[in-house]
């Protein structure tokens, strides 16, 4: 019974959301890999985006549908930081993000991998670290930023400064992301024994 109950629950519907962001990862990566071709940014943008409304739906169907699983939780937060991820090194290797911004890209990156270092951790130790809300308004400014990047020079011909809108909402996702870092570096170092 137990078996049949968490097979389901692989296969439900907010897990399959989570599945197809992990697999527009790489599409849109790809997409990402002809800079200069406006067609393909806006397919980018149009995977990313639809990737991106998938972070909202998969939480919020799993619980009003009571279909929350172990599986999604350790999910959920992994697909969110490869989107991220894959994006922020494919606009920096293509020039979109250049000098001091690529700092606002590597703050990010590290908060990331650190956090889900101290995620591991306190899970050996039984130890949950929930979600913020600060956290998740961090993860919806890095989503909207990177779509204003992604967008780039196509984007410039529909709205001028779409780059620079980017920049700064990818500088004020880093600030946050700094802030809900040390938050959840206060909340893990209390498990951690000298």
């Amino acid at each position: 019974m137990t078996s049949t109950r968490t097979t389901g629950r692989r296969w439900s519907v907010p897990n399959l959301l989570t599945y197809g962001r992990v697999a527009a990862v790489p599409v849109v990566a790809g997409l990402l890999f002809w800079p200069d071709e406006h067609f393909f940014r806006w397919m980018a943008l149009g995977v990313f985006t639809i990737a991106a409304i998938t972070d909202f739906f998969d939480g919020y169907l799993a619980r009003i549908w009571s279909q929350q699983s172990t599986l999604g939780r350790m999910l959920d937060p992994i697909a969110d930081k490869l989107l991220v991820a894959a994006c922020l090194l494919m606009l920096v290797a293509d020039g979109q993000i250049t000098g001091w911004s690529m700092w606002a890209a590597i703050i990010i990156l590290c908060r990331e991998m650190l956090v889900s270092g101290m995620r591991e951790f306190l899970a050996e130790l039984r130890v949950g670290l929930p979600v913020s809300t600060v956290a998740k308004w961090k993860t919806t400014l890095q989503l909207v930023a990177l779509g204003f990047l992604i967008a780039g020079p196509a984007g410039e011909v529909v709205l001028p400064g779409t780059i620079r809108i980017g920049l700064i909402l990818l500088w004020l996702a880093a600030l946050l992301t700094l802030y809900t870092g040390w938050d959840y570096m206060k909340a893990g170092l209390k498990y951690v024994e000298d």
